[in-house]
This record gives C-alpha cells, sequence and structure tokens, in this order.
C-alpha cells in the first residue's frame, strides 16, 4: 500500500481531513533557515512550495539525516497580517497523539502494569456497554490496533455538525468536553463488526485507551507523557493544552473551510478547547520535537525491543499496514517509513521515519485541507529522484 492511498482515511485520523478544498492565491514563500542539504530536501522544499500553490495557507518542516538537521517554511502563518509561516512553529499535532499514548501503555506493559489481552471491561467496568457493545470482548490491543470495531465518536453525525462543522463548531469551540461524552456518543451506534475481524480507524479507541491509562498509572494521562516521554527527551515544545484554549508562541494561525458550501471562506479556529481531543488527538508540538520523539522511538530509547516489535505487528485481520498507535508507509521508491498523521479542525500533520530512526521527516499545514499533499511531501523527501 503506498502512502497516498492512505493519508486522508487512516492516517489523520480526525474528520477536518476530509474537508474539501478549493485553492486560492497563496502568498510568496518564506525564506528556508538553511539551503537544502542535498537532493531529497530540495524536492521537499518544491512540494512545500506546491502544497502552497495548490491553497495550504503555509507549512512548516523538519527534516533529519546523515546530514544534519533541515527546517524550512513556505507560505504565510497569518491570513490577515501575512507573516510568514514560522519553521519552529508549534501546531496541533492530531492524531499523532495516539502513538504517544501507545508508547506509554506499552511501557505500562513492559514493566508487567497492564496486558495488552486484558480486556476493556477489566480496567472499565461497565463502561463499555450497549446497542451490541461488549468491553469485556475488547482487548486493549484491539483498541490500540483499530481492530476493536467501535463506532468512531466522530463518524456520528449530530457530534459531527455540532463540534466539527458551521456554526456549531464557531459556537462550541470553548466547551469542555469530558472523555466519557465522546465515549457515550460511539456507544449510541452498535459495533461495526466482532472484535478483533478487521480493522476500522475509530478515535473512540483512543479515548478508552487514554482512560485505560489513567487507571493502570493512577493519575492524568497528560502527567503520565509529560513523564515519560516529553521531560526524559528534552520536548521543550510540546505539551498536553488540558483545557487551555491558546496555542503557545511561536505559532501560526489555524484554518478551516468550516462552511462547505462556501467554498470560498476560510475561518480562523485557532482557538479552541483542548479537551475537545484529549488523548485521542490534544498534543501541541513542532516538528523538531516530533521528529526527536519518532527518533527515540523507532531507535529503541522508549521501549525495549520486544515491545518495539509488538508496536510495529500488524494484526492479519488488518486491512491497513497499522500497528499499536503506529502505522508503516511504502513508498513509490521502496523506502519504508514508520509514524502517523494528525488532522484537527484547522490543522494537518504527518511526522514519519525510516525503520532504523536515523531519516525523518515531519511538517504541518495551518489548513485543514489539500490532504492529498502529505503524500507528495513524504514521497518528495524519501524518493526525491522521482519527484
Amino acid at each position: 500500500m503506498t502512502l497516498g492511498k492512505s493519508t486522508r482515511a487512516g492516517v489523520v485520523g480526525l474528520a477536518a481531513a476530509a474537508m474539501a478544498a478549493t485553492a486560492f492565491v497563496a502568498p510568496a514563500r518564506a525564506a528556508s533557515d538553511t539551503p537544502p542539504t542535498g537532493d531529497g530536501h530540495r524536492a521537499t522544499q518544491r512540494a512545500m512550495d506546491a502544497a502552497v500553490r495548490a491553497g495550504v495557507p503555509g507549512v512548516t518542516a523538519q527534516a533529519r539525516d546523515g546530514d544534519g538537521v533541515w527546517k524550512s517554511a513556505s507560505g504565510v502563518g497569518d491570513l490577515t497580517s501575512g507573516a510568514p509561516r514560522g519553521k519552529d512553529d508549534k501546531f496541533r499535532v492530531g492524531s499523532i497523539t495516539k502513538t504517544f499514548v501507545a508508547t506509554v501503555l506499552l511501557q505500562m506493559e513492559a514493566e508487567g502494569r497492564l496486558g495488552l489481552d486484558d480486556t476493556v471491561e477489566h480496567w472499565l467496568p461497565g463502561l463499555v456497554r450497549g446497542n451490541g457493545n461488549d468491553g469485556g470482548a475488547i482487548t486493549v490491543r484491539e483498541l490500540l490496533n483499530h481492530t476493536s470495531g467501535l463506532f468512531d465518536y466522530l463518524a456520528d453525525e449530530e457530534y459531527f455538525k455540532t463540534y466539527m462543522r458551521g456554526d456549531g463548531y464557531l459556537e462550541h469551540r470553548y466547551d469542555t468536553l469530558p472523555p466519557e461524552k465522546q465515549v457515550k456518543v460511539a456507544l449510541s451506534h452498535a459495533p461495526l463488526f466482532e472484535p478483533g475481524a478487521k480493522f476500522s480507524y475509530s478515535n473512540t479507541n483512543y479515548v478508552l485507551a487514554g482512560l485505560i491509562l489513567e487507571k493502570a498509572g493512577g493519575r492524568p494521562y497528560e502527567d503520565e507523557v509529560r513523564d515519560r516521554i516529553i521531560r526524559p527527551l528534552g520536548l521543550k515544545n510540546t505539551s498536553n493544552p488540558g483545557t487551555g484554549i491558546h496555542l503557545p508562541r511561536p505559532s501560526g494561525r489555524g484554518y478551516s473551510k468550516l462552511f462547505r458550501p462556501e467554498s470560498d471562506r476560510i475561518d480562523d479556529v485557532t482557538e479552541m478547547n483542548g479537551s475537545q481531543g484529549w488523548a485521542d488527538g490534544d498534543i501541541i508540538s513542532t516538528a523538531g520535537d516530533l521528529n526527536r520523539f519518532y527518533g527515540a522511538l523507532l531507535g529503541g530509547r522508549l521501549l525495549p525491543p520486544k515491545q518495539l516489535k509488538v508496536m510495529r505487528t500488524v494484526p492479519a485481520s488488518s486491512s491497513k499496514p497499522y500497528g499499536l498507535g503506529l502505522q508503516r508507509f511504502a513508498t513509490s521508491c521502496g523506502a519504508e517509513v514508520w509514524g502517523h498523521g494528525g488532522g484537527m479542525v484547522g490543522w494537518l500533520s504527518m511526522a514519519v521515519t525510516s525503520a532504523d530512526g536515523r531519516h525523518q521527516l515531519a511538517f504541518n499545514f495551518n489548513g485543514d485541507w489539500e490532504a492529498t499533499s502529505m503524500s507528495k511531501m513524504v514521497e518528495a523527501e524519501f524518493c526525491p529522484a522521482s519527484r
């Protein structure tokens, strides 16, 4: 499977990534931090500029390889002032959060604090019941690899209309949403299939994974992520927003086409209550910090070999090359990379790393449309001769 076929539907995760796009006039790009050090980075810069020409307001990116660190930006970070996109911008990473959550749970599994084959019912008794849903039949492993069969709460029409689209989003974006609300929305629907039968990406899985993480750790999920990943790796630009609504600086603005019939309308959606993402998509970070995280993860610094192997194991029933919070992408030139993508209202992000953790790319669009340009950027970095 190529990255291009799976980015929009599987990796991006949040519904914002599927919003339709129409081009708008792209401003001039910001200058690169340093001259590109190799053909791949030149190709990546061209792909960034092409994304802006296609309608993305701005792009920020960082690549790491044997030649060192390269970072660049293209387009604008603020459509009102015309300020360029920053090379060190912070942004909402969306579903990339899932890799952080899966990593913590696998650390706990290595410590003997939980088992991947523990049931949801064991950790969250009585929570997953009704409409054919049975937490006693779903394991932690099935949550993490999206084979639980649970309905994705973001696919609920009323929830999507209220919190993700149009006037609903603008009215409710400052609301605090406890994770139990999102679980309740999901359980108002029957499961899609028997647990373990096949793959279906569901944000509900990671809301439940976050709740299990809290039960096993005895403290908030944010504290576990901070003390197990953010602080040990020195991710100084990475944080969980809690119920905060602002992005820490430096950052650009985030934009969305919230009103589908009004194709030329673009709304500034930078401010939103962080609880509306939580363990399935709340983290704020930078391209540099994401590269540091995935490099440490794939390089074996965060998990023992056994747990890292399990994380990269794709179940036979899965239609997507998705392990435990980590997805494999096959590029056109045969380069295999691992990582995750993320969509949040106003933002699209991607972070991918070679299997040995030595070649990395992370980037963000400050607009939640033009998702097809994401795969083109990955191809440009890892298969520069084909671009």
